[in-house]
C-alpha cells in the first residue's frame, strides 16, 4: 500500500524509519496548541536535539495534493538556546492565520554541507517525467530555495546517461520516493554531507508536486525523445554540399528564434517565421551579400514545435563566397569547435565566434586561429575576402544597403494599394505576405547584415582605443530610430495620431493572440495623461584627433570610405534596419489582423488560428478546396501537435544526439547594456500600471514590446536577445541600463526577484530582495 503524504513533520517521521537511499535528521514537532499551552516542556523536547538549530514551518495549508505553500512561510537557521522561543514565535507568526493543529518542525543543522537543492520528479513546466535538480555547492542548504543561484541538471526517464557524482544518488531518492508514494509526482529538498571519505545524502523535505495537468508517461517522453534522436543522428553529421563535420543546433545562433517567437511557439507563429524569413529568404540574402550560396538550406528546424537554428548551416553562410573551399571547411570546423568549448557565446556568435565582414582589430581577432593550425597566408586570405565584401556592403554610393533601403518605400506603396483593393480577404493575405518576402524581409535581412557591420565597426573602434565605452554609449545615443520616435510621438501626438502611425505594433510579432496597438490601446498606454518627452539626447561629438586616427586605418586597411562617411554608415545602417523591420511588421500585422478576420468569418477565434499552419492560407488562395474543413483541419492538427509540444523540454544547445535525454542547462553571458546602474524594484510586462520607475523582466526582446519605453521603466531584463537585438539597440539609445539575453536560468531567478540592483558597468545584477 502506498504511503500517503502530511503536514512536513510527519511525512519526514514516516520516512525516516523507511527510506534506504537517504537519511532524515532527527526531529521535534509540536503543534501550534501544544507550544502555547505547554511551552516549556516543547522547548525541552527541542533541546535534546544537538544545537544550532533550524525552525522549519510546517502548516497544514503546505504540501497539498492541490495547492502549494512551498517558500510562502518562514524557517529559520542557526538558532540556539537563547534565540528559540523567539524564532518558534517567528515561525508561527508568519502562518498569518494559523490554525490550532499547524505544526512547528526543529532538525538539528547540518554541517559539511557539500551540496544541496531541491529535485523535482517531473517538469513543473511540461508535466513530463523530466526528473530536475537544482543544487548549489556553496555550502549553504538554502541557496537553492531562496532563489540565490545553483546549477540545474535535466534527466528524463529510462536515461541511463551519467550526471555528475554530487547528484547521482538523488536520481535514487527520487526514484524510492516515487515507488514509496505510489507513481505520484515528487518534489523534494536535500542536502549531501561530507564525512572523511563517506558522504551522506539528507532528505530535508518531501511533498507533492502540483502539476496543471496530466503527467505523461515515462514510456510517452521515451518513445518522443527516440524519434529526435533518430532525427539528429541523420542529420548531425557531414553534407556533400556543406563545409564542417558535422552539425549542432541552438535556440539563439542566428536569426535567434528563442527571442523572436519563443522557445515553443504555437504553429502560426512558427509557420510565418519559416516562411517570411529562415526557410529561403535568408539564404537569398546572404548570397546577395557576397556569401557562400545555400540557397534552398532551410536555416531553422524543429524538434515537435520546438525550432532550432542549424550552426553548421549558419557558420556556412558566414563563409565569403570567393574564399578558398578547404580553407573555409577548416574556418567552420574551427567555429564549431568554439561554439561547443564556449557554449555561453551562443547568442553572440557573429560577435564573438565567426568573422563575418572587416574591422579595424580584425588581425587581432584572427589571431586566435593560429592556435588552430591556420597560417599567416590563411590570414591574409581570410582578411582579403572579408575586406572586398564589407567595401561591396559600405560603399557610399553603390553599398548593398542602400538598394535595400529603397525597397522599403515599394513593400509600403503596395500594401496601401492591397489593403485598398477589392480583392478578397484571402487574396489580400496572400499577397501581403508575398509582398512581406520580397520587399520586407529580404531587404529587412540584407539591412540587419549592414547594421551588424555597423557595430562590428562601432566596437572595433573602441578595442583599438580610438574610442572609449562611453564614446560607444554616447554614440548610440545619438542614433534616432523608429522606436525613439515612437516615445516622442506619444507624448506629442494625440490618440488617434499616434495609433495611425504605431497601431500595427503588438508585443509578439508573429503571435496572432497578441494584440496590436489599436486593438487594445488601453492596455498599452494611459490616454488619461500626456506622458514627458524623452530627456534631451547629449550630442555626440568627436573630436579632430579621433576622426584623424579613423582616416589613416580606413587609408592603411584600403576601406572605400572616408571617415565621415563611415560614421554615417554606422549611424544610417543602425537606423535602418530598425525601420525596415518597423515597416515589414506593418505588413505582417496587417495580414494577422486579416487571418483573425477571416477566421472570425468562418468561426474560429484568434486562440483556434494561433495552431494552424500558414501554409493553409495560401492552398485556400490557390485550390478550389473545401475551405473551411481545410482550415479545420489545420487547426486540429496544429492543436494535437502543439500537445506534444508543450511535454517537451530541450537544452538550448544541442551538440550530441545523446543531449536530449539529460543535460545541465548552461549559465548564460548576458549582454550588458550602457556603463549605468540602478536600483529599483521588478516587474513584468503584464503589470502595466506598475512598471514606471521599475526593472521590466520581458521573455523576448521583441519590438512590439516599444511601448515599455512610455511608460518611464528604469531597466529591463530579458530572457533572451542578442547584443545586437532590436531591445539591445533600443536601450543603448536611450541610456537605460538594460541586461539582454539572461538565458533561462537567471531570468527566471532575476524575474522572482522583488527588488533588484543593475551594475551594467561592471556586469553585474545583485538580488536586495
Amino acid at each position: 500500500m502506498s504511503l500517503q503524504f502530511s503536514t512536513k513533520a510527519k511525512t519526514l517521521k514516516t520516512l525516516s524509519g523507511l527510506l534506504k537511499t537517504a537519511k532524515v535528521a532527527d526531529i521535534c514537532s509540536f503543534t501550534v496548541s501544544d507550544f502555547f499551552t505547554r511551552k516549556e516542556s516543547c522547548l525541552d523536547d527541542v533541546k535534546k536535539l544537538n544545537p544550532p538549530w533550524i525552525v522549519r514551518s510546517s502548516s497544514t495549508t503546505e504540501d497539498c495534493n492541490s495547492f502549494s505553500n512551498a517558500g510562502a512561510f518562514s524557517s529559520l537557521m542557526n538558532v540556539n538556546s537563547s534565540t528559540l522561543e523567539e524564532a518558534i514565535i517567528s515561525v508561527i507568526k508568519s502562518y498569518g492565520d494559523y490554525r490550532d493543529n499547524d505544526e512547528v518542525l526543529i532538525q538539528p543543522m547540518l554541517d559539511n554541507v557539500i551540496c544541496a537543492g531541491v529535485a523535482f520528479s517531473h517538469d513543473p513546466n511540461t508535466c513530463s517525467p523530466y526528473r530536475i535538480i537544482n543544487w548549489s555547492e556553496d555550502g549553504r542548504t538554502d541557496t537553492v530555495t531562496s532563489g540565490s543561484g545553483g546549477k540545474t541538471w535535466q534527466h528524463s526517464a529510462n536515461c541511463t546517461k551519467a550526471i555528475p557524482n554530487s547528484i547521482q544518488p538523488v536520481l535514487t531518492l527520487i526514484d524510492e520516493l516515487l515507488d514509496l508514494f505510489g507513481g505520484i509526482p515528487i518534489d523534494l529538498e536535500f542536502a549531501l554531507t561530507g564525512h572523511g571519505d563517506a558522504q551522506i545524502l539528507w532528505l530535508l523535505q518531501a511533498r507533492p508536486l502540483v502539476l496543471v495537468k496530466e503527467v505523461e508517461t515515462n514510456e510517452a517522453q521515451y518513445q518522443r525523445l527516440e524519434i529526435i534522436k533518430s532525427h539528429l543522428e541523420r542529420c548531425i553529421n557531414r553534407h556533400p554540399f556543406l563545409m564542417g563535420e558535422k552539425t549542432i543546433y541552438g535556440v539563439m545562433p542566428d536569426w535567434n528564434p528563442a527571442e523572436i517567437i519563443g522557445i515553443r511557439p504555437k504553429p502560426l507563429a512558427l509557420s510565418l517565421y519559416k516562411e517570411l524569413v529562415t526557410d529561403s529568404i535568408w539564404a537569398y540574402q546572404r548570397h546577395n551579400y557576397g556569401y557562400k550560396n545555400l540557397r534552398s538550406f532551410p536555416l531553422l528546424t524543429h524538434f515537435y514545435g520546438l525550432p532550432y537554428i542549424d550552426v553548421r548551416l549558419s557558420f556556412n553562410s558566414f563563409v565569403p563566397g570567393n574564399l578558398d573551399e578547404n580553407l573555409g571547411n577548416r574556418l567552420v570546423d574551427y567555429y564549431l569547435e568554439r561554439l561547443v568549448s564556449q557554449p555561453t557565446l551562443h547568442d553572440k556568435v557573429e560577435f564573438d565566434v565567426v568573422f563575418s565582414c572587416f574591422s579595424f582589430d580584425i588581425f587581432s581577432r584572427l589571431d586566435s586561429l593560429k592556435d588552430f593550425g591556420f597560417s599567416n597566408d590563411d590570414i591574409i586570405q581570410i582578411v582579403s575576402s572579408l575586406r572586398k565584401l564589407t567595401n561591396r556592403i559600405i560603399n557610399p554610393k553603390s553599398g548593398l544597403w542602400i538598394t535595400d533601403s529603397e525597397k522599403i518605400s515599394i513593400l509600403n506603396k503596395r500594401r496601401s494599394t492591397l489593403l485598398n483593393s477589392r480583392l478578397s480577404i484571402l487574396d489580400r493575405i496572400y499577397w501581403l505576405l508575398e509582398d512581406t518576402k520580397r520587399y520586407g524581409t529580404l531587404p529587412f535581412a540584407g539591412l540587419a547584415r549592414a547594421g551588424f557591420v555597423a557595430v562590428q565597426f562601432l566596437k572595433s573602434l573602441v578595442s583599438t582605443g580610438i574610442f572609449s565605452n562611453e564614446d560607444y554609449d554616447l554614440f548610440l545615443s545619438s542614433v534616432s530610430t523608429v522606436s525613439g520616435q515612437l516615445a516622442w510621438d506619444r507624448s506629442n501626438l494625440d490618440k488617434s495620431s499616434f495609433l495611425a502611425q504605431y497601431g500595427h505594433l503588438r508585443p509578439g510579432t508573429y503571435d496572432i493572440e497578441s494584440h496590436r496597438y489599436d486593438e487594445a490601446p488601453d492596455l498599452y498606454f494611459d490616454w488619461s495623461k500626456r506622458t514627458d518627452p524623452p530627456a534631451q539626447r547629449e550630442p555626440f561629438k568627436i573630436a579632430l584627433d579621433q576622426m584623424q586616427e579613423i582616416s589613416k586605418l580606413l587609408t592603411s586597411y584600403e576601406i572605400d570610405v572616408d571617415a565621415v562617411g563611415l560614421l554615417e554608415f554606422i549611424k544610417r545602417a543602425i537606423e535602418l534596419r530598425e525601420s525596415s523591420k518597423f515597416n515589414f511588421t506593418r505588413n505582417l500585422s496587417d495580414a494577422l489582423a486579416l487571418i483573425a478576420q477571416y477566421g472570425s468569418m468562418e468561426g474560429y477565434t484568434r486562440e483556434d488560428l494561433a495552431y494552424c499552419d500558414i501554409r493553409v492560407f495560401s492552398d485556400m488562395h490557390i485550390s478550389a478546396i473545401n475551405k473551411n474543413l481545410a482550415l479545420r483541419t489545420s487547426i486540429d492538427h496544429g492543436k494535437l501537435r502543439y500537445e506534444e509540444t508543450r511535454r517537451l523540454s530541450l537544452p538550448p544547445l544541442i551538440v550530441n544526439p545523446d543531449d536530449i535525454f539529460s543535460f545541465e542547462l548552461p549559465q548564460a553571458d548576458p549582454n550588458y547594456i550602457t556603463q549605468k546602474q540602478i536600483t529599483a524594484n521588478v516587474v513584468n510586462s503584464e503589470d502595466p500600471d506598475g512598471i514606471a520607475n521599475a526593472i521590466v523582466c520581458i521573455p523576448n526582446a521583441d519590438p512590439g514590446f516599444d511601448w515599455l519605453f512610455s511608460r518611464r521603466i528604469s531597466g529591463l531584463i530579458t530572457a533572451w536577445g542578442g547584443v545586437n537585438s532590436h531591445m539591445a539597440i533600443r536601450a543603448g539609445e536611450l541610456g537605460l541600463p538594460a541586461v539582454i539575453g539572461a538565458g533561462e536560468q537567471l531570468y527566471n531567478r532575476w524575474s522572482r526577484a522583488k527588488k533588484l540592483h543593475l551594475d551594467c558597468g561592471n556586469r553585474r545584477v545583485s538580488i536586495l530582495a
